[in-house]
Formats: C-alpha cells, structure tokens, sequence
C-alpha cells in the first residue's frame, strides 16, 4: 500500500492503487456502514483511545473512504446548498478526492452528548480541534488542509479532515510544517545510514525510499555487499548534490585475510590462488609504505565504465579488457591488529580509491596473496558513522535526517531582496560584489535556500539550484 499516495485537483488516483488497497467495514457517527483501510483503522482506533484518555474528547468517523459516484453525489449536493464558488474550495470532483484512498478521515466532535455533523457546526470547534492535532503524528495522521497553506493544497482549511501516512512520514511533515505536496515535491535532506553487511547500497537506498515515501532518494557512495558503515543518502532536490557532498577524504578499517587471492578481491569472490606464507611480515613498515600517492589498478569487479560497459560486465561475459588505472592518495594508514594469518587496518584515503585493490597491491608488493576479508567505513568527509543510524532504527522511527542547511553551513551564506531573489530563482548570473573566492549558498529573506552559485571571473554563476517553484492551482 503506498501510503504517501498524492490525490488532489492534478493527480487523479490510479485504478491500480484502488486494486490493492484493503478496505473493512465500520459505523460512522450516523451509524451508517463506512468503509476504510485496515492500517488507516487500527491507527485511527489508537488515536480515538488517546484523545479520549488524554484530552476526554471523543471523536468519531463522519466520512472515511468514498467510491467515485458518493463523492459526485457529494459534490452535486453541495452545488445546490451552497453553489460553485464555496463547492470548488470543500469537495473535490470524483477521482480527484483523498477520500477514495480509503487512508483519509473526516473526524467529528461529540458535544452534549451529540456528534456534530455540519461544517458550520465543525468549525467553531477550532480550538478543540488544535488539541487534537498536536498528536496525529503519533499515530501517522496529518491534518492534510492546514491553515495558509490553500493555495498549496487547493482547498481551504479544514481542520476535521486527517489523513493516514504512517508516523516516520507524519513526524518529518509535522515537525518541517508541511502538507503532503510540499513533502512529496521539496523535501530535502541528507540522512547518514549505517549500512550492514550483506546489503547492498541499492538495497538501502530501496529500503529508506519505501519508508520515506519518497521515490527520489540516492547515495553518494556505493559500499559493497561485504562493507559496512557511513551510507550517505541524499533526499529530493539533494539528490542535484552529489558532487557537493561527495567528499574528498574517506576513511575505512579494514580487514586483510593473508594467503588468499581471488576474482573479486576479497573473500566473497571465487579462489584463483593461495598459499600460505612462511616467512615473517614486516606488516608495520608494509602499510607505512604506503602513505603515498600512487597509480591505483582498479578491480575487474566494479562499475566503473570502459568504452560504454562497466567492468564487472566484463568480468562476468569473460571478456577481457584493460583494467584503467587511477591516480590515489593514501594521506593516513595505521596497522591495528595482527593475528597469524590476518591483520587490520586504518586508512583515510581520497576519492576514487578502492581498499580493496590497496589491499591486492601490499600483497603483491611482497609476492604475497592478500584478500580483503572486512570493511567498515568509519567515514565519508565530514560524515561520520557515529552520527548514522541503523535500519532497525530508521524503521522504529529514531533519526534525524540532515536539513540542506545543516548539511551546507560551510558555505559563505547570503541573504538576498526579492528583486534579486528573483534574478537567482531564474538562473541569471549576478555580479560578484561580496568577493566570493568559490562558492556561496544564497537565502531570502525568510531564510529559505535558493541556490549554490560559483565565481566566474567577475560574476557569479548558477551552480545548483535548491529552490523549486510550487504552484497546485
């Protein structure tokens, strides 16, 4: 069930969502039979227990899921109670409702022991009603028409009318004030995951985007199966900023199995030669020999791309090809531990450099058979995996994803007018008056983020832009 599902006056709901949600029955206040979404149920059951207990306010379901022909029947009424103008900002036209996603509530207030039923009824209730509100992202509900967000949302406030999209995607939206478009549409953010072994990073990135809701989410490193640690994930518009956030330094500790080398360059690949080593390691001189910049070989098994198809392609058709050789900087190594046929290591290494051809390289240098057995990244930049969260987490709800502001406060920061607001908004370059040596991140005036420019001779130039332009009317 896609719980962030978007039904409004542009987004018509999908007749493959309706073949899959799973509706049960219930009275609504009037005692009418009402149909509603198993999950949204139990959740909205939660809530009414809550609100009864904390606040001794009891509520009740006055319309849950509608079929197309209820919400025309609605929406005729209305034309002739109250006429076009007032019908257009309540009720939407069949197929355009949330009620038809069965994960949408209009709640009632019961008040001298009667549930009122009337919008004009409803509606003096405010101030009950904003007692409520405070805890539905608690149990995964949020008020899906706030106040002075109309021109958003398409319809005016209505503060009975709850929505279901599960408490990770209801706190991020309570906490940011937004409504679903604005989730949906411009949020953005970075989120730190501690990547465990067995996955791969495709595989978390699948994982966080189902919980999220949100289709556009990426990585800004990828970390083999056998890997753990630090995963940068980017999320919405941040996904533009790969290259700004993927840093130059990382740092690993890694595992070395002696004896060994295989297809892959480490223990999960196929055996192509071993033999076990009589001689006596000087491992310490070893990796301090390699504090250096080098011409790295990378390994057959990786996604970089020759002539149009990635290595790995290759490796698994048996073609040959030439493997590409890069240029790395080993800047920090450090021997950790040693066992007789083991040892482990630190590193902080640039950009591009693979741990595991490092490892097959200090083999090779010593005629020895090396193997990567292990890797934690411990590092990614200024992202460190103290400060990542595991998937048990992510999913208990107990994260925090990175503003663009957090993630950006390193850049010279400028706060603009509107006349130039709108000159960045569309790209324009300006002149650089405020002597930018690089880049600088601009704001308007309520501190909302516009773009990266970058100095170009005299001016400043668009390098990413942060800002994107809503309009749902």
């Amino acid at each position: 069930m896609d719980k962030t599902i978007l039904v409004n006056k542009n987004n018509y709901i999908k007749d493959s969502y309706l073949k899959k949600i799973t509706l049960i029955e219930t009275k609504d206040v009037g005692e009418h039979v009402v149909f509603i979404e198993k999950e949204t149920y139990q959740a909205y059951l939660n809530l009414k227990d809550f609100i009864k207990d904390k606040l001794n306010i009891e509520i009740g379901i006055d319309s849950a899921y509608r079929s197309f022909e209820k919400q025309q029947e609605i929406y005729d009424d209305f034309l002739i109670k109250y006429g076009k103008s007032y019908t257009e900002k309540v009720v939407a036209l069949p197929k355009t409702s949330e009620h038809h996603t069965g994960l949408a509530i209009d709640i009632s207030i019961k008040k001298n022991n009667k549930f009122l039923n009337e919008n004009k009824d409803l509606e003096k209730e405010e101030e009950t009603f904003k007692k409520i509100h405070k805890y539905l992202y608690n149990f995964g509900f949020i008020l899906r028409y706030p106040k002075n967000k109309e021109n958003i949302t398409g319809y005016q406030y209505e503060p009975w009318h709850i929505r279901y999209v599960g408490k990770i995607v209801a706190k991020i939206i309570y906490d940011n004030n937004l409504t679903l478009e604005e989730y949906l549409t411009n949020f953005s953010g970075v989120l730190l995951v501690n990547k465990e072994k067995g996955m791969t990073s495709f595989d978390v990135v699948h994982k966080v985007s189902h919980l999220l809701g949100i289709k556009k989410v990426g990585h800004t490193g990828t970390l083999d199966p056998i890997a753990s640690g630090v995963l940068v994930l980017t999320i919405g518009r941040a996904t533009k900023l790969g290259e700004v956030l993927t840093a130059t330094n990382k740092e690993y500790i890694a595992q070395v199995e002696i004896g060994k080398y295989t297809d892959t360059l480490d223990t999960t690949g196929i055996i192509i030669k071993e033999k076990q080593s009589h001689k006596k390691i000087d491992l310490e001189s070893l990796i301090k020999s390699y504090q250096k910049t080098y011409l790295q070989e990378l390994p057959i098994y990786s996604a970089v791309k020759v002539n149009g198809k990635k290595l790995y392609e290759y490796a698994r058709n048996n073609e040959k090809v030439k493997l590409p050789k890069k240029e790395v900087t080993i800047k920090e190594i450090e021997l950790l531990k040693t066992n007789d046929n083991s040892f482990s290591f630190r590193c902080l290494v640039s950009k591009g450099t693979y741990i595991r051809s490092l490892i097959r390289d200090m083999g090779q240098s010593i005629d020895e058979y090396f193997c990567m057995s292990d890797l934690i990244r411990t590092k990614q930049g200024k992202f460190s995996l103290k400060d990542a969260y595991s998937l048990d987490e992510i999913e208990s709800n107990k994260f925090h994803i990175l503003s663009l502001k957090e993630v950006l406060q390193d850049y010279p920061t400028i706060i603009v007018d509107d006349k130039l607001k709108k000159k960045i908004i569309n790209g324009r370059p300006i002149k650089n008056i405020y002597n930018i040596k690089d880049k600088v991140l601009f704001e308007d005036k309520n501190h909302k983020l516009l773009a990266i420019y970058q100095k170009d001779n005299t001016n400043l130039k668009i390098y990413k832009m942060l800002i994107q332009q809503m309009n749902y009317n």
